[in-house]
């Protein structure tokens, strides 16, 4: 494949766009009440509205090509509130212990335990971004393989769309732990799988990948995202006492993923 090299780094390119985002959410010294909730309600209107306006749709309109509109519209729905169900499993499986004594810990109980929410927030937003990230890499990466110049504007989309993301997943773990390398690193680790699904997509997924596959990963995807959004992010934006704040991160989160997705049109 003559393209190959040209479509990994275009796929590689808008995958670490993520870091950017990872970069913007450390450069404030030290965040207050005010920029956490609005940080937080940014990300889950980041979140929020790339679920219901990009991926869930994508998701429909790739199993309509299979099963018809009627069909992909009820499979869309089904898959969506599996990908709810799932997350929501794996975040009831999820210990939050709080452990006073712990070495060299917090000894403040209520502290210790909202850091271990914001860390297991970081977390899953990081894997439910990843997962995103993970077929989203693949179609940039065969886009590329077929269509060099199609794939360079879907390339700078993507990229200008993933680094809100990647505010999403640093903002939670710098204030979780501290520390802002930390931050950084989740927020390019979120960022990697895009190279990743192009990689596994070439060589393993293939000959497999189908509409109904993408269809149904997209529709899942979207449901993970959305609870996240609704479980973890918002309700730890409204604790921090500045429900205004968080409201207009919410709004201003939406809009930038509006603006990011209509650049390209």
């Amino acid at each position: 494949m003559e393209n190959f090299w040209f479509a990994f780094g275009l796929t590689m390119f808008a995958g670490l766009s993520t870091g950017l985002g990872g970069v913007i959410s450390v450069l404030k010294k030290a965040p207050g009440k005010r920029f956490m909730a609005a940080a937080l309600g940014f990300s889950a209107g980041v979140m929020v509205y790339v679920s219901m306006m990009e991926i869930l749709p994508k998701g429909i309109d790739s199993l309509a090509r299979i099963w018809g509109e009627r069909g992909a519209t009820w499979a869309g729905i089904a898959s969506f509130f599996v990908g709810i169900g799932l997350i929501g499993v794996i975040d009831w499986l999820v210990p939050e212990p709080i452990n006073p004594h712990e070495p060299g810990g917090v000894t403040d109980p209520k502290l210790q335990l909202e850091r271990r929410k914001l860390m297991k927030m970081g977390t899953l937003t990081a894997l439910a971004i990843g997962l995103h990230n993970f077929p989203e890499g693949f179609a940039t990466f065969i886009a590329a393989i077929e269509d060099p110049q199609l794939a360079i504007p879907v390339a700078v989309a993507i990229a200008i769309h993933n680094i809100p993301e990647g505010i999403a997943v640093a903002v939670p773990i710098r204030q979780a732990t501290g520390d802002r390398r930390s931050a950084l690193r989740w927020s390019f680790l979120s960022g990697l799988a895009e190279p990743a699904g192009a990689l596994v997509g070439l060589l393993l997924l293939m000959p497999f990948m189908g509409p109904a596959t993408m269809g149904i990963s997209f529709a899942v995807i979207a449901g993970i995202m959305m609870f996240i959004s609704l479980d973890e992010l918002l309700p730890t934006a409204q604790q921090t006492g500045e429900h205004h704040f968080a409201v207009y991160g919410l709004v201003a989160g939406m809009a930038v993923m509006a603006v990011s997705l209509a650049l390209f049109v």
